[in-house]
């Protein structure tokens, strides 16, 4: 997820840079050669134990799909701990610093490491951005999102995700067991966008911006549509709807990344919201992970 988001702020013109751990070996140094090539700083990297972490998923489905697979167990990153790696170097003249919740998925010893790295960002003033991304088959070592994830949102400047992912991962509130599916009225997610945006600035008092987006699928189609609330406000994006789309996989990423070069760029708060709408519903139609639309091609998807 991460390097998704690195991938398109490099391709939009936004320095950027990827920490992972991985093995010393010919495929890792093939991968960040790749990177490299991209204009992505690898110099973060941290080369230890013996394996890379993989997962394994069916063409055109999300990670939420039920026949992904995770391959994740004994990797390099799995085996991280705390003391590793030196914040204070890796965040030397970064300004921004992005992770998942898919990373504190994985096992304690890296939720403890996210929290490591967040203590340290939050003292040199870093903007922190969380995508709370819920994988329910990462969830595997006795803690569930609610026992991890508040204590790193503490750090969080933007928050992005859905107002299910909220209620499962932060404990806000949902109005009337509201489900994922279709069949409420735009007004009534609306609303419950507004209301669980500002129990989370109520609740992290260092977040200063929620984002969520609603994504609902319809056959081969979709119909995609998000919301940021900051400064008091509740700005909505126009809606998209396609009858087919090509690959959901990384589309949130992509979300995440726009709104990322849209602060980093300091564009309004409407015209960074419908960029970084525009930029995930273009991915829909791109295979693979990460985008490869340049910042002219997905002006042009914006609608106006």
């Amino acid at each position: 997820a991460e390097l998704n988001v690195a991938t398109a702020l490099a391709l939009w013109n936004v320095p950027s840079a990827y920490l992972s751990a991985v093995p010393d070996n010919s495929v890792t140094r093939e991968i960040i050669d790749y990177l490299d090539k991209r204009d992505i700083d690898t110099t973060p990297m941290v080369f230890h134990g013996d394996r890379l972490g993989l997962y394994y998923l069916p063409k055109g489905k999300d990670l939420k799909n039920a026949g992904v697979i995770y391959d994740r167990a004994n990797s390099a990153y799995a085996d991280l701990k705390v003391g590793q790696i030196n914040w204070d170097e890796v965040f030397e003249d970064v300004s921004w610093f992005h992770f998942s919740a898919i990373c504190p998925a994985i096992n304690q010893s890296i939720a403890d490491i996210c929290l490591e790295a967040l203590k340290v960002a939050s003292s040199k003033n870093i903007t922190v951005s969380l995508d709370l991304n819920y994988r329910a088959k990462l969830w595997k070592y006795g803690k569930e999102p609610i026992n991890i994830l508040p204590e790193l949102a503490k750090y969080c400047t933007l928050i992005m995700g859905n107002v299910w992912a909220a209620n499962k991962m932060l404990g806000t509130a949902l109005h009337d067991d509201l489900k994922p599916t279709e069949g409420y009225a735009k007004e009534t997610l609306l609303q419950q966008a507004t209301d669980t945006s500002k129990e989370i600035l109520s609740l992290f008092t260092a977040c200063k911006a929620v984002a969520n987006t609603f994504r609902f699928d319809n056959g081969k189609g979709i119909r995609y549509y998000t919301t940021i609330y900051t400064n008091n406000e509740l700005t909505v994006s126009e809606e998209y709807v396609s009858d087919e789309i090509l690959d959901k996989v990384g589309s949130g990423d992509c979300f995440m990344a726009g709104l990322i070069y849209g602060f980093y760029n300091q564009l309004p708060v409407s015209e960074t919201l419908n960029f970084a709408t525009a930029a995930a519903y273009d991915k829909l139609y791109i295979p693979s992970d990460a985008t490869t639309s340049t910042v002219a091609e997905i002006e042009k998807r914006i609608i106006r």
